[in-house]
Parts: structure tokens; C-alpha cells; sequence
């Protein structure tokens, strides 16, 4: 299975930080992964700071190796009391998971988390552990298992208090509220993904305030428990063209979406494969060249300048309507991604006449494939021919 982990945050009205903070990590080689939402106290930039500290010092002990248990004990032992307030830096929700829906989850502070299976709220047991520096701090331990289809949301009092005080909602949207609302948006799409869940839920929650400017920061954390979606993408020619035939075949029997990035690399698939290329004479937006089409293949465009710009895409989040805004949403649309990387040099891409930030094939992969892992939470694959 595979874990399809998001979270959208949205900071409060007039700030220039996000009080509220996100980490995350994945290990494809034993399929764990560990994540932490931590809500900092107040808004701005301190609150940035002390959300910050708290989640990447929770990841940090987990990444070491200790028990989810103790680490978040240190940490709620640890963080220190606001003199004015009287109540702790920081709340956090940490979340430790593998591929077979093993879950253990901490909440310190933060609302509790929704367990959604066939569109009903499951409420697991859980133990409390009390500081022992601070009495009025507990810990709730989740241990849960986890079956297909099932889905996880963790977020900030941002959501559950949107539009406290107000005349419909005077103790604000609270999780009842919250609860409501995912299981329409579940009834209403079923396989929605993570990310787009997510985002409905910080706007859902913003639209409740009467000016629809967040009073405080709003985050939302959704984990999808499903069958993995796969993609492989083929880009330039392998190193021995004697293997040609044998890529080919690899790639167009490949279980999962399917995309080319290159002309050269078209070229080999409609000589080996006998499937000919159509180009689409009615696409003519921005200054990319134009994608094609292939029988039995979902994407196909061009080679090294299309991946540079869907480089810069993912980088931003943001994208336009051209080739690289196709590419980006193909990949994005899919969780295990595999690259075919041919070794052959093109010489077309050693023309000085080429804009200088142009990266070799090898390069730029690499560079997609590191911050589609890192900032996507997407498994990679690169096979080098």
C-alpha cells in the first residue's frame, strides 16, 4: 500500500509567517514514514519559530531512531511555559506509519484527529501520559492499524475554531463541524487525493469566518491509506542502441501511466514499437514546443527544455497551461515514479546558442526526482540504460 500524505496551511490575516509547522519524511527502502504538524504559540513570526523548533527537533529524534513515545515525552517535557499566557510554546501531532498500516500517532495539544473508514469516524482507544514538569500537559498514544481506503486528518485549532464567536457558530467549527464537512466531500468524491482534500478543508474553514480572513493560522494534514498510483516517464536514448528494442518493450508494458520526454526518445518507441507519432497542430500555448500523441501512452513532449520548466514549476507550486504544466500535473497525479534515463549524449544540447541554465538529461532528472521526494512526499525511481 501506499501512503498519500499532504497538508495545505493557510497563516492568519495581516501576517507575514506561518505560525503553524510542517515536516515530513519517507524512507522507500523500508516504506516508514514520519511526519509532524506543530502549532507555535500566538501568530507571526515568533509563532513560526517556535512551530519550527518543535517539529523538526520531533522528526529529528525519530529520524535517530527513538520511540515515538519517548521522543514526544522529551518534547512536551521539554518545551518552555509563555510568562504572559501560562501555557506552552507549541502543541504538536506526530504521526509514525509504514506501508502496512501500522500507525502510531502522539497528540500533544493539537485537536484530535479524524479516522475515517467507508465514510464513518472511527474513535480508537489511546493512553494518556501526564509531564512531570508540567501537570496541565498530556500526551494521547494512538496505536492503530490501518486498511485500505482509510484516511487520517490532523489539523491546527485554526479549523476547529474558524469563525469563534460568531453569531452560527459561537464556539466556532469544532470537530463535529469538521467532521461533517469531509464526509461530504468524501460522499462527493470518493478517491480524492490527499492534497486536494486538504485544501478544501482550509478554504472550507476560512469560509466560515464572516470576513473570510483567517483569525488564526489554518493547517490541515490528510493521509490517504491506498493501492499505489504508478507512472514511468522514458527520456532520451539508452547507451547501446543494440537495447533499444528490449527498453521499448519494458516501457509500453509497464503497469501504471505512461510518459515520454523527448523527440529522440519518440522516435525509438514508434520505430520499435510500430505506433506513430501525431502532433497536435492545434497546441500552441506558451513557448515550449507542442505535445504529441501516441497510441497506448498518456503524455508525450519534448525532451530537455520541457523538463528544465517542469523543474521550475514544481520548485514554485505554480504552473502554466503548456508542455511542463502537463508534465508536472502527470507526475504530481501518480505516487511511485519511475524514470528510464537513457545515457546517450544529444548533441543538440551542447549548442552555445542554448540558454545556459539548460541542465544535461542526468542533471535535471536528478533534480526532479530529489524534490518530488522532498517537498511531494512521492516515491522515485531512476534506472540509468
Amino acid at each position: 500500500m501506499f501512503i498519500d500524505i499532504d497538508c495545505s496551511q493557510q497563516k492568519k490575516y495581516n501576517q507575514n509567517a506561518y505560525g503553524d509547522y510542517f515536516t515530513s519524511k519517507r524512507y522507500p527502502e523500508t516504506g516508514r514514514l514520519v511526519a509532524v504538524l506543530s502549532d507555535g504559540l500566538g501568530s507571526g513570526i515568533k509563532a513560526n519559530i517556535l512551530a519550527c523548533m518543535t517539529a523538526t527537533m520531533l522528526l529529528k529524534f525519530l529520524e535517530e531512531g527513538s520511540s515515538i513515545k519517548k521522543a514526544c515525552e522529551t518534547i512536551m517535557n521539554s518545551l518552555p511555559v509563555c510568562q504572559v499566557r501560562k501555557i506552552s510554546y507549541s502543541t504538536f501531532s506526530a504521526i509514525d506509519s509504514d506501508e502496512d498500516g501500522n500507525v502510531k500517532i502522539v497528540e500533544e495539544g493539537n485537536p484530535q484527529f479524524l479516522w475515517i473508514r467507508n465514510g464513518e469516524i472511527l474513535e480508537p482507544k489511546f493512553e494518556v501520559i501526564t509531564s512531570k514538569e508540567f501537570p496541565n500537559r498530556h500526551m494521547h498514544i494512538y496505536h492503530i492499524k490501518l486498511e485500505a481506503n482509510d484516511r487520517l486528518v490532523f489539523c491546527s485549532d485554526g479549523v476547529t475554531q474558524a469563525a469563534l464567536g460568531s453569531k452560527d457558530l459561537k464556539l466556532g467549527l469544532r470537530r463535529e463541524g469538521l467532521i461533517e464537512f469531509v464526509k461530504k466531500e468524501l460522499l462527493r468524491e470518493p478517491d480524492i487525493s490527499s492534497s486536494k482534500l486538504s485544501k478544501h478543508i482550509v478554504k472550507y474553514a476560512i469560509s466560515k469566518e464572516l470576513d473570510r480572513k483567517p483569525k488564526d493560522d489554518v493547517s490541515a494534514v490528510c493521509v490517504y491509506y491506498r493501492e499505489p498510483r504508478k507512472s514511468i516517464v522514458f527520456t532520451g536514448p539508452p547507451y547501446h542502441q543494440d537495447k533499444d528494442k528490449y527498453y521499448a518493450k519494458a516501457f509500453i508494458e509497464f503497469d501504471g501511466k505512461k510518459a515520454i520526454s523527448g523527440g529522440t526518445t519518440a522516435n525509438l518507441i514508434s520505430r520499435e514499437l510500430s505506433i506513430p507519432i501525431k502532433a497536435n497542430v492545434n497546441y500552441n500555448i506558451g513557448k515550449l514546443p507542442a505535445i504529441s500523441y501516441m497510441e497506448g501512452i498518456d503524455l508525450v513532449t519534448e525532451g530537455i527544455l520541457t523538463l528544465t520548466r517542469t523543474y521550475e514549476y514544481l520548485e514554485s507550486g505554480e504552473y502554466k497551461d503548456d508542455a511542463a504544466g502537463d508534465l508536472m500535473k502527470f507526475l504530481l497525479d501518480t505516487d511511485c515514479i519511475n524514470f528510464m534515463v537513457g545515457a546517450k549524449l544529444n548533441q543538440a544540447h551542447y549548442d552555445p546558442n542554448l540558454p545556459i541554465e539548460i541542465e544535461i538529461r542526468k542533471n535535471i532528472i536528478k533534480k526532479i526526482s530529489d524534490i518530488l521526494q522532498n517537498k511531494y512526499y512521492k516515491k522515485v525511481t531512476i534506472q540509468y540504460m
